[in-house]
């Protein structure tokens, strides 16, 4: 049997003979791939998502921006080049339209409320679940989360079936009391407050993920170090949970506000935007004058409008709660 060890076994040169880093054997340069071999292959592998991309979301959001400054209708669809170009008349018109208005009074209501709701409630459930809940933990958040992998258009229409007033549970838990069910999708009054607690048990599940993961994230040191100062449930809440939360209440409201603002299953499913349009969103009354009655243009306009109000709602959220993330 031979003494020499292969060349893989023989251990690395030190000192004044060593190859230097980025060289090979005998002190040669290892050669290196060109930028633009290395540019080129980064492009190749990201055609497929350009493609992708440009086919499906931009040219979509460009002729979308187009189309809001024509008059582009039915009879354009075919003939897209034959629309007229009107300028601001779709915007102009938006904000005399009443309908409109309506629509974008309901979309503010069901964001002002349900999105509060949604954010206090799932921190709630969240801490109970961190905290306070020791058996069955892990089935209690399967079951807060269930709702949120469920469609919404299934969930829509078991709402529908539970708040009917003559046949659904709400109805049958009312007439064993002795009382008759309200009307809750058929009144101006109670319809959207009938969404809105739809619309949060659905997203609690969500939230409630997110502040689950942030409270695990704060050290328990911290916590610990609060008790011993004789730091009681709720000051321990307020002065080290929720501050240290705050990135992820950021994320949470923003998320949240920007699906509410979009809300269209709920009443497309439940409503129809009725009665008497106390249901009406932008994004369902977008999808009417869109693909009812065929005015494209004007819908687009809308889905600009829409899209600027979801913007703005956003930076102001970003530059008040970052301010408190620092």
């Amino acid at each position: 049997m031979g003494t020499t060890t292969s060349q893989a076994a023989r251990p690395a040169k030190v000192g004044p003979g060593a190859d230097m880093p980025g060289t090979g054997r005998q002190g040669r340069p290892r050669r290196r791939r060109p930028m633009g071999v290395q540019n080129a292959a980064g492009w190749l592998f990201s055609t497929p998502f350009l493609v992708l991309f440009t086919v499906f979301m931009a040219f979509p959001i460009l002729a979308t921006l187009l189309m809001s400054f024509t008059d582009f209708g039915l009879r354009n669809v075919t003939r897209p080049w034959e629309a007229n170009f009107i300028g601001f008349e779709n915007y102009t018109e938006l904000f005399g339209d009443e309908k409109f208005l309506r629509s974008l009074f309901n979309t503010a209501y069901f964001v002002v409320v349900g999105v509060p709701l949604t954010i206090a409630l799932g921190l709630v459930v969240a801490v109970l679940l961190n905290n306070g809940i020791d058996r069955a933990r892990t089935f209690f958040r399967v079951g807060f989360y269930a709702p949120v992998v469920t469609t919404i258009v299934a969930v829509a229409v078991v709402w529908r079936f539970v708040l009917d007033p003559s046949d659904g549970l709400v109805a049958g838990l009312f007439s064993e009391v002795g009382l008759t069910a309200p009307d809750f999708l058929g009144s101006e009054t109670l319809a959207m407050p009938s969404m809105i607690a739809m619309a949060v048990w659905r997203n609690v599940g969500t939230v409630m993920v997110l502040f689950i993961a942030g409270l695990q994230a704060i050290p328990t040191e911290v916590r610990e170090a609060a008790r011993l100062d004789g730091a009681g449930v709720w000051q321990e809440f307020r002065g080290i949970t929720v501050p240290l939360l705050r990135p992820t209440l950021l994320y949470a409201t923003v998320i949240t506000t920007i699906g509410y603002l979009n809300v269209f299953e709920e009443p497309f499913v439940m409503t129809q935007g009725g009665p008497s349009d106390s249901t009406l969103t932008v994004s369902l009354n977008m999808y009417r004058e869109g693909f009812n009655f065929f005015h494209m243009g004007y819908a687009s306009a809308m889905a600009y409008v829409l899209f600027v109000v979801i913007m703005g709602i956003t930076v102001l959220q970003l530059r008040l709660l970052k301010d408190n993330t620092k």
